[in-house]
């Protein structure tokens, strides 16, 4: 079997499963993002994340205030607490909690670098969907280039 096919991934924990772990809420309908996602829970996510589709209905439990536009803009982390950590801040929370992105966690955690990082953020998720634009199986890739 091919290596993207579905049948061969192991499925994300959700928070139902697992209700203490910080809940990742990312475009599941983005290739590039749920790619992403697996590869935060292959570096040791999968025993201390969980993970939620912006377009699951259950997102209101941890973004009800947010808009679905907001929530298409980055990628939010939601600790037990209820605190939020959203695109790049959130990749940086991601590196302090994840022991095998320690390495990278100097980098994102140079003093006043933040602001670099969010705008890097902002617009590498701005055009995601072309890294994904001739992997749709419903060409849902193709409404973001109408």
């Amino acid at each position: 079997m091919l290596a993207t096919d579905k049948s061969t991934k192991r499925p994300l924990v959700p928070p139902s499963e697992a209700p203490e772990r910080d809940v990742v809420i990312y475009d599941g309908h983005c290739r590039f993002c749920t790619a992403g996602v697996r590869w935060i829970d292959f570096l040791g996510g999968k025993r201390r994340l969980s993970y939620l589709s912006l377009h699951d209905p259950s997102v209101g439990n941890y973004a009800g205030d947010l808009t679905h536009e907001q929530l298409m803009e980055e990628m939010l982390v939601v600790e037990p607490s209820g605190k939020r950590h959203g695109g790049a801040e959130a990749f940086r929370y991601l590196t302090r909690k994840l022991p095998s992105l320690w390495i990278v966690a100097p980098l994102l955690h140079i003093p006043y670098s933040l602001p670099i990082w969010a705008f890097c953020y902002r617009q590498f998720a701005r055009i995601r969907y072309r890294f994904g634009r001739n992997q749709c199986d419903d060409g849902s890739c193709k409404i973001h280039f109408d």
